[in-house]
């Protein structure tokens, strides 16, 4: 029978989880805005296209580090409520972008553009620091929270789910305020969504900071560190692999969006939302089926799974003949719009249902037996999720000068890595490196 301390604890353990859960939605809900958010820019500014997602994930570069450190200085409960007080910020910036005339300025003397444009530039680097900082909370928490290993990825894959049902939502949101995009349209189209989200910030600070939540690693500040995360392998070949992986998950269904958006037909910027919705509506699903059979199936073996399937999805999208076409399905009570469509179309999307696992698993797999170096780590990794705005970026560049559906032999080529990652870089030949300094086990709380 339970004792009243150990029922204290697993009420403060459900409600840390929960917490933790939220904020995985809205990483999601702000990052899924770059995409949608530059196909209107990209209209005005053909090179403007990726550069909101870019500006996004470069945060993470320069905050990667000094994230981790604030999880050691500050715990996770005071870096989360940071990170939402600069998320709202972010989010009012871009707001401003809407409101600003188009007084022009000029770049280099040579390229003319617009003074709200970087106004949406600088609210979107905003916004990376902010999701930068939840990432470096969330995921190592909810993995010791777990106590690693596959209820570590468990918990991972389920706050996942989450994150998914709000990635399937905000470009499908976007589609809807937007409906056909033409160079006439501006910020002010989506301010209703920004709003929304700076109010759903605003209540998160709020209601988080009045919750009590357990610090994993209470006392790492206190301990000393003979290496660093990075002089374990598997820990570094993660780094490699989330870097590519971050990449892959923007890039199809932001190269997708791309694509089916500068079609020239009524509505395609809706048509075009509603695809990158279903793509992520695929790892929502995933992700589901994960989180319920990751307490039995390895890691290991789901990441080498959906890599090679994800590999064979995108080759056949590649190789398909274009003039293939499909209606999308229209479901009116999530507001995805049909269109006529390349089947190509559908294998790309379809590649969420795989990508959906690959965070969880990556994250699990590179973390696993790291012990206080742990919070180290989740800083180095949320730098390298700079990835998701350089390879997109990349990406996007190859597909406007050689075509979208070439671009994404970009893609083919990060998830052959990954699949090496999954069969013989995660492997940890650094079980000699000491890693624990009477850090508590949580499992024991």
């Amino acid at each position: 029978m339970e004792t009243t301390a150990q029922q204290t604890s697993n009420k403060s353990n459900t409600i840390a989880i929960a917490t933790m859960f939220f904020i995985f939605a809205m990483i999601s809900f702000v990052t899924n805005m770059a995409a949608p958010f530059g196909n209107i820019w990209g209209f005005r500014y053909e090179w403007a296209g990726m550069a909101g997602n870019l500006m996004n994930f470069t945060a993470y570069l320069f905050m990667g580090i000094p994230a981790g450190n604030m999880l050691i200085k500050y715990g996770y409960k005071k870096t989360a409520l940071i990170a939402l007080a600069v998320g709202a910020v972010g989010l009012a910036i871009q707001l401003l972008s809407s409101i600003v005339g188009d007084d022009v300025v000029v770049i280099g003397g040579e390229v003319p553009t617009t003074l709200n444009l970087f106004i949406y530039l600088l609210g979107a680097l905003v916004c990376g620091v902010c999701v930068c900082m939840l990432n470096t909370v969330v995921n190592p928490m909810l993995n010791l929270l777990g106590g690693g290993g596959n209820r570590g990825n468990q918990l991972i894959q389920t706050g996942g789910t989450l994150n998914s049902l709000a990635g399937t939502l905000t470009p499908m949101l976007v589609g809807m305020l937007v409906g056909t995009l033409t160079k006439e349209t501006t910020m002010a189209a989506v301010a209703p969504l920004v709003i929304t989200g700076i109010v759903i910030f605003v209540l998160a600070f709020c209601i988080i900071s009045q919750v009590k939540i357990v610090e994993p690693q209470s006392n790492l500040s206190k301990v000393k560190y003979e290496h660093t995360p990075l002089a374990f392998r598997h820990c570094l070949l993660g780094v490699i692999a989330i870097f590519f992986y971050v990449g892959i998950e923007i890039g199809i269904p932001g190269e997708l969006n791309a694509w089916i958006s500068r079609e020239s037909f009524e509505g395609a910027a809706a048509v075009a939302g509603s695809l990158a919705a279903l793509y992520w509506l695929m790892m929502l699903i995933g992700r589901f089926l994960s989180s319920i059979i990751s307490g039995k199936v390895s890691t290991r073996t789901q990441m080498v799974t959906v890599s090679v399937v994800a590999l064979v999805l995108v080759l056949i999208a590649i190789f398909l003949p274009e003039d293939i076409t499909f209606k999308s399905p229209e479901i009116s009570a999530l507001n995805i719009t049909s269109g006529e469509v390349p089947m190509k179309c559908l294998f790309l999307f379809l590649c969420g249902l795989c990508t959906s696992v690959m965070w969880g698993g990556i994250f699990n797999l590179a973390t696993e037996g790291l012990g206080k170096y742990t919070a180290k780590a989740s800083g180095i990794f949320m730098m390298m999720v700079v990835g998701g705005g350089i390879m997109p970026y990349i990406q996007d560049w190859i597909g406007r000068t050689y075509g979208y559906v070439d671009s994404y032999w970009l893609i083919v080529a990060m998830l052959a890595y990954i699949l090496y990652y999954s069969i013989i870089g995660s492997k940890n030949v650094n079980t000699d490196i000491p890693v624990n300094d009477e850090l508590p086990d949580l499992r024991d709380l």
